[in-house]
């Protein structure tokens, strides 16, 4: 039993007094959507395709619109209105007459499918390349210079990839389009031009030096400017740096990743820095001013009687620059009280001394502590 076909206005999904402008922009949209290129997952998808295309055959044309709309599907049967069976076009072609191109490597795919255009596919290739620095650098910014071996613009052709004097001409496989069709049955199959490699030209004499290529490998020396703040991970991105193009195609840019190398003093939290400054335990326990590093040179800071050992000071002010511009970070610094690890006869003995006079209200915390953990003592 054969399938019911669908009222042709339904398909569109357009009104039966459309304009011709209606119909075309209905069916342009309806076409992208379900085009099989697009839906190569979708088993229905090219009936979908088929179906639009025939609906769009019928209600764009004058005359076969209006057959349809006194006779329905039943003028473009045998014995019909004299259209008869047959009379549709490929849906295919159709879609191309529509949006223009000469066939899948042009006009709307190079829109939604993402095809490339010739200056595109002639464009350099990005490039990556990964640096190291010193966490002073990332601080307050730098000036860096990087040696990259890569592919340049050809110094004898300037580019072109043709010997001076020599011109370039329309390739004669693909016509200009950079790309050749070949049929497959119901379906047109479009690939890369093999001649010209999709420029859509050939050089009649390449250059020697770089084979037509218009590049070559070179070393070449790019600066680079660090910003101050700058953190580990971010991509730094130096437009035209990249490979050149072939033959004059537009060059890709070097993309730049910092690695900011571990430092021996600092450690580095978002725009704080931390360090652990050792101090003695008289200064810990009477108070004093001590000096701590920062990035910039020496600081100082009082530290009150009584500190406690991995005590916390901040030092407002005195962290890395924001790389956006929003403030600057703190260093905090954290005290760790050392305890004296030899002790001559005179050390000791008065330590003793000084031991034998303290009592539980020199010492809160350890008496606090075994408060709370009497129990596990019984």
């Amino acid at each position: 039993m054969a399938t019911e076909k669908r009222d042709y206005y339904e398909v569109l999904g357009v009104k039966r007094d459309a304009t011709d402008e209606e119909v075309k922009r209905s069916y342009r949209k309806l076409a992208v959507k379900f085009h099989p290129d697009k839906n190569p997952d979708d088993p229905h998808a090219e009936e979908k395709f088929k179906e639009l295309g025939e609906a769009y055959d019928v209600l764009i044309d004058p005359d076969k619109r209006a057959a349809y709309d006194r006779f329905g599907h039943a003028a473009f049967t045998q014995g019909g209105a004299g259209f008869g069976r047959g009379a549709f076009h490929d849906p295919f072609e159709i879609f191309r007459e529509v949006f223009g191109g000469g066939g899948f490597g042009g006009g709307i795919f190079e829109t939604f499918f993402g095809g490339d255009q010739a200056e595109d596919r002639r464009r350099g290739s990005d490039l990556r390349y990964d640096m190291q620095i010193k966490l002073e650098e990332a601080a307050f910014g730098a000036e860096k210079e990087i040696e990259i071996a890569k592919l340049d613009t050809c110094d004898k052709c300037n580019g072109s990839g043709a010997e001076p004097g020599s011109r370039t001409i329309t390739c004669s496989t693909c016509g200009g389009r950079g790309q050749v069709i070949s049929s497959r049955g119901f379906f047109h199959v479009s690939q890369t031009c093999p001649r010209c490699r999709g420029a859509g030209e050939v050089i009649e004499k390449p250059c020697q030096k770089c084979r037509g290529e218009g590049r070559v490998e070179k070393l070449s020396r790019v600066k680079l400017k660090i910003p101050a703040g700058i953190r580990e991970g971010s991509r730094l991105r130096s437009l035209g740096n990249g490979e050149a193009g072939t033959r004059g195609g537009p060059p890709g840019d070097l993309y730049v990743v910092i690695h900011v190398r571990e430092h021996k003093i600092f450690q580095r939290e978002g725009d704080d820095l931390y360090c652990d400054v050792p101090i003695p335990f008289s200064v810990a326990t009477l108070g004093g001013e001590i000096d701590v590093p920062t990035l910039e040179g020496r600081a100082h800071l009082k530290v009150p009687a009584g500190t406690q050992s991995a005590q916390m000071f901040k030092m407002r002010g005195k962290g890395i620059t924001n790389v956006n511009g929003r403030g600057r970070g703190d260093l905090f610094a954290r005290l760790i009280v050392e305890v004296p690890s030899r002790l001559n006869a005179q050390q000791r003995r008065k330590l003793e001394e000084f031991a034998a006079l303290c009592g539980d209200e020199n010492t809160p915390l350890r008496k606090s502590f075994f408060e709370r953990a009497k129990e596990f003592f019984r």
